[in-house]
């Protein structure tokens, strides 16, 4: 079953006097991964929780399937965060209790299932993430990554067509990263659910989405494609991927726009964005992984709106014709000219139903000081 869309509008939360983002508006393909991006307490994690129900923003909506989480009823948010699954940043195990009771706990607690189901389905998220033979240990007695992988198999048990994973490199070393990450784009692969990911590991938001999102001074910065962040060249975009110091991104979420001035000069000429790295493949003997299809259709769909960089790069990644076999279009869209002459599939003007909440640049709004405009006057 694929994952569901999640649709975000208009979302700001704050505690107290305290914002800590406003009107946050994305949509996350169903059964696609995405990443969230962005400096230490940016509420990124208060995103997830928000997603959940956990925490009620003041405005805007989230819907899923059909459901508005916002507005609903208690009984109606119980039921639809069934849809969910949620790895937290520690795994949130049990500690009194062995690896299979805790992830068999989701489903002795809301399922009517047999002691007999319970362990062949426990059995089966214990060998999908790497585990077997050591679900009679406790949390204490194993590793960090085997937590996190322990914790992701309890946040599957339920067949979630949505999952969150908060932080789940946090703790691990590069190389329990990277096989984390590589678990996930099969994990992917095997559920068709839609994933969203926090991380700061810059080398996991290079490597393992489809789409890539990034807060900044309390507003959503830019979401869409991989592609568009991967080759944005606004400074906090470069210092962020190069995690450097020089840039606006200071210990607290922003530097004073004056000392960032000053770093930036005395530093000179600064390497821009490093180089685009190719997207994690699911593991040979995984089931294809659909989300590539359909991500594909929808990217080419929309490639005349991304800035340039973004489409050289997505025609670059499917093999796509040069730039200069690209031209406009009657409706003053470009399009891909094939050799015949035609134009090529997926590249058609009828894109009323394409997502519009791509934010290709980071524009500061004079009026505003730490507000920012969206490129053609959106905000």
């Amino acid at each position: 079953m694929t994952g569901v869309e999640v649709k975000v509008e208009g979302l700001t939360k704050s505690f107290g006097r305290a914002n800590i983002w406003s009107d946050v508006t994305l949509t996350l393909p169903p059964g696609e991964v995405s990443v969230l991006l962005g400096p230490s307490g940016t509420g990124k994690s208060v995103f997830l929780k928000c997603l959940i129900g956990l925490l009620k923003p003041e405005q805007g909506s989230i819907v899923i399937d059909g459901v508005d989480l916002v507005r609903c009823s208690e009984s109606k948010l119980y039921e639809i965060r069934k849809l969910f699954g949620v790895l937290f940043q520690d795994g949130a195990l049990f500690g009194s209790m062995n690896l299979f009771d805790n992830i068999a706990f989701p489903l002795r607690e809301h399922t009517r299932k047999s002691e007999t189901a319970i362990r062949d389905i426990v059995l089966e998220k214990v060998e999908m993430v790497g585990l077997m033979g050591a679900e009679g240990k406790l949390p204490g007695e194993i590793s960090g990554g085997m937590r996190k992988r322990a914790g992701l198999a309890r946040a599957l048990v339920l067949d979630p067509q949505i999952v969150l994973f908060d932080e789940p490199d946090s703790g691990l070393d590069p190389v329990r990263t990277a096989y984390l990450n590589q678990l996930i784009i099969d994990l992917n692969a095997q559920t068709d659910s839609t994933f969203l990911i926090v991380t700061h590991d810059i080398n996991s938001a290079q490597t393992v989405p489809d789409n890539m999102g990034l807060l900044y001074r309390k507003h959503l910065a830019m979401f869409g494609p991989r592609e568009v962040l991967l080759t944005n060249d606004e400074p906090v975009v470069a210092q962020f991927l190069n995690g450097r110091r020089e840039g606006p991104i200071g210990m607290s979420e922003e530097k004073d726009a004056a000392q960032a001035a000053r770093e930036m000069e005395a530093a000179g000429e600064l390497q821009g964005l490093p180089p685009m790295k190719p997207q994690l493949e699911a593991s040979p003997g995984m089931p294809d992984r659909q989300a590539v299809h359909r991500r594909r259709e929808r990217v080419l769909a929309m490639l005349h709106e991304l800035p340039a960089p973004a489409q050289h790069a997505i025609r670059e990644s499917y093999g796509q014709a040069p730039a200069s076999e690209w031209g406009p279009s009657q409706d003053g869209t470009t399009h891909a000219v094939a050799r015949d002459g035609g134009v090529a599939a997926g590249q058609g003007p009828d894109t009323d139903d394409r997502p519009t909440d791509i934010h290709p640049r980071i524009t500061d709004d004079p009026a505003q000081p730490g507000r920012h405009q969206l490129a053609g006057g959106d905000e």
